[in-house]
């Protein structure tokens, strides 16, 4: 059996499901089939981003598949609280499930396991055979030996408590809570009176997840918080890369001639691991030069990610420094001293928008790790510079 479509999207994830959003929206759109390998595409996850993480032009796609936004934010540290006003979105399954299921010219194919991916087919494990004038491979990422990487982990619980938690906006980081396996913050996001999301997360060297031990650290915390847990409603965990240092050419030289997305392009902000604002400017760069076979495409998008590595070529120094230059108890307090600068500065770091202005702001001052320590992890490919 043979189908023909104008695009398929190998791998149910987050980047497969935003680019269906934003070709949806198109009302010449392409006819676009999703293959997923699992029982349900794109997860039981929860992503988030700032509101200025986007274009005003993208919330009316995008928003559909939002679970719920906040006015404005916190942060929490030893020596510092502060309450900024930059709106905040969190996204979850379910709901791009949903907003993916109701646009007439997508197609979401689950236990889909593909045998073979060429720029013009794909063949399944069943020996289905699926043509297509464009192909993209969105499977997620892959160890390599391109990119250096320490770690973001984190385990969450989404809770009802017996009684209102009495957090009104979303807690980004709340660091004054014991500094364990590098730095350590909890993140809380209030769905309601009384339900609310407590993630707890680690930047740390190591990817190893002891899942045990840090939903304890949660429970610990809700009842130091005062909360009861009448019932956990969801839980989540996930392992995000933190990019010390990449090399493109060594990252592209063997990917072929299939177009990639997401985090296998290596497309994700380097400090946050996030891949939401990434995936969106990847769709939006797809809708507006389609119709693409797969040759042009692929060009494109290796364009696209090669110059996004190159932004954040300033991340991934930022990375080094507090990996590498900052003790694990000393990593608190670089965040501290970044959560201390100007709301937009933040705000375009989040977005990977950092202006050279806003580079010299980050690193004047006083910094909360010597000097010797942070010249010494300035050259990106440095042999010094690897995880120990």
């Amino acid at each position: 059996m043979t189908e023909r479509r104008d695009l398929v999207i190998v791998g149910g994830g987050l980047a497969a499901g935003i680019l269906a959003l934003r070709l949806g929206a198109m009302a010449d759109g392409p006819r676009v089939t999703i293959l997923e390998a699992r029982d349900e595409a794109f997860g039981e996850k929860m992503w988030s981003l700032q509101e200025t993480d986007i274009a005003p032009g993208d919330d009316a796609w995008l928003s559909p598949a939002f679970a719920a936004r906040w006015s404005g934010q916190s942060v929490h540290f030893q020596d510092l609280s502060r309450d900024l006003s930059t709106g905040y979105i969190s996204m979850e399954s379910r709901g791009l499930r949903a907003a993916v299921a109701g646009l007439p010219r997508v197609t979401v194919r689950t236990r889909a396991a593909v045998r073979e991916i060429a720029p013009d087919f794909v063949t399944l494990e069943d020996g289905e055979r699926i043509e297509a004038s464009c192909v993209i491979d969105a499977r997620g990422q892959a160890a390599d030996p391109a990119m250096l990487l320490a770690y973001q982990k984190f385990v969450g619980w989404v809770v009802e408590t017996a009684e209102p938690h009495g957090v009104g906006n979303p807690v980004i980081m709340d660091a004054t809570v014991d500094q364990i396996d590098g730095f350590r913050f909890v993140y809380l996001l209030p769905f309601s009176d009384t339900r609310i999301l407590i993630e707890d997360t680690r930047y740390a060297n190591g990817e190893a997840l002891d899942e045990a031990a840090i939903e304890a650290t949660i429970r610990d915390y809700a009842a130091g918080r005062g909360w009861t847990i009448a019932e956990v409603v969801h839980r989540e965990k996930g392992v995000l890369p933190i990019t010390l240092a990449y090399s493109g050419a060594r990252f592209w030289r063997d990917k072929g001639a299939v177009p990639r997305l997401g985090m296998s392009a290596g497309l994700f902000h380097s400090t946050t691991g996030y891949s939401l604002p990434d995936a969106v400017r990847a769709a939006n760069l797809i809708a507006e030069n389609w119709p693409l076979d797969s040759a042009a495409l692929a060009a494109r998008l290796r364009r696209h990610a090669r110059g996004r590595a190159l932004v954040q070529r300033f991340y991934r120094l930022l990375n080094r420094m507090l990996f590498h230059a900052a003790k694990p108890h000393e990593r608190q307090l670089v965040m501290q001293k970044f959560y201390r600068l100007p709301q937009g500065t933040i705000e375009r770091f989040y977005a990977g928008r950092t202006t050279p202005v806003d580079m010299m702001r980050i690193l004047t001052g006083k910094p909360p790790i010597p000097i010797r320590r942070a010249v010494w992890c300035l050259p990106e490919l440095s042999a010094k510079v690897r995880m120990r």
